[in-house]
């Protein structure tokens, strides 16, 4: 019985979408721009998404310079951004909001153009230029529609957003310090804190830093160390003061102890010297 079924409702399907095509393909038949265009909204009204975008490409043309322009082009974009094309919605929507500017459908266009930014937004550990961008579409649609009923939504895919980028300035200091570029590393752990002060990895950028400090200071020649120690010195004094009870505060004391050796033998040579 459940097989005979599932066999109606695939031949129910089939028949669907036949339809569907049908529809779409006696539309385009006619030539007739008002047809195409009356069939369209039709099936943008039952959500039929895809075969009613379909449609408005078709006699889209036909209304360039005309009043059905501006509703027929954010309908086609709203189309593509249901069906989660969100390349092409941004794109669509870009140029709606450039070129209508005084439409009614302005600030939902501009919504869904900053909402494709964020879905198209990737993981930490990958590239985050569309972060970025992403951050501006948000960003600038928060202060032009401030009363906007959706702008406690934004606010939270900003913070989703910065924390992204949070997240992949660390994952980019981490990999210099895990490949051995110390000086790489230092500095972009200190930018990462600079820019992202409340980052939860704060603690452990601290962490970093200090160690490659004293790696790069054991590593360096011996014209460097002198002053790449009391630097590693400087970073340490910084980490104990933040976080005293850390579970890393042992170790790096036993770095500072071997940096202070290193000041104290220097310095004791030179006053022999």
């Amino acid at each position: 019985m459940k097989q005979i079924f599932g066999y109606i409702v695939a031949l129910m399907s089939v028949a669907v979408v036949s339809i569907s095509c049908s529809v779409v393909n006696e539309a385009i038949k006619t030539g007739d721009p008002q047809y195409v265009y009356n069939h369209a909204l039709a099936l943008y009204e039952t959500e039929k998404w895809d075969k009613a975008s379909t449609l408005f490409e078709t006699c889209r043309h036909v209304y360039l310079g005309t009043p059905r322009e501006d509703s027929l082009t954010f309908y086609n974009a709203r189309c593509k951004f249901k069906q989660h094309y969100w390349d092409d919605a941004s794109m669509l929507l870009d140029e709606y909001r450039r070129k209508f500017t005084r439409s009614p459908f302005i600030e939902e266009a501009e919504g869904m153009y900053a909402l494709c930014h964020f879905y198209m937004s990737p993981a930490p550990e990958r590239d985050q230029t569309m972060t970025s961008q992403a951050i501006i579409a948000i960003t600038e649609f928060m202060s032009r529609y401030p009363e906007s009923e959706h702008i406690d939504e934004f606010k939270q895919m900003l913070e989703t957003l910065t924390n992204r980028l949070m997240e992949k300035s660390y994952l980019n200091a981490y990999t210099y310090f895990k490949i051995g570029r110390y000086k790489s590393a230092i500095v972009a752990f200190k930018n990462a804190m600079k820019h992202y002060p409340e980052s939860p990895h704060r603690e452990d950028m601290m962490y970093y830093t200090t160690v490659s400090a004293y790696r790069l200071a054991s590593n360096s020649v011996e014209a460097k160390q002198l002053d790449r120690y009391l630097s590693m010195l400087d970073h340490y004094y910084s980490f104990i003061a933040e976080y005293p009870e850390s579970k890393h505060t042992k170790e790096l004391g036993r770095m500072a102890k071997d940096a202070r050796n290193f000041i104290d033998k220097n310095r004791r040579t030179e006053d022999n010297a």
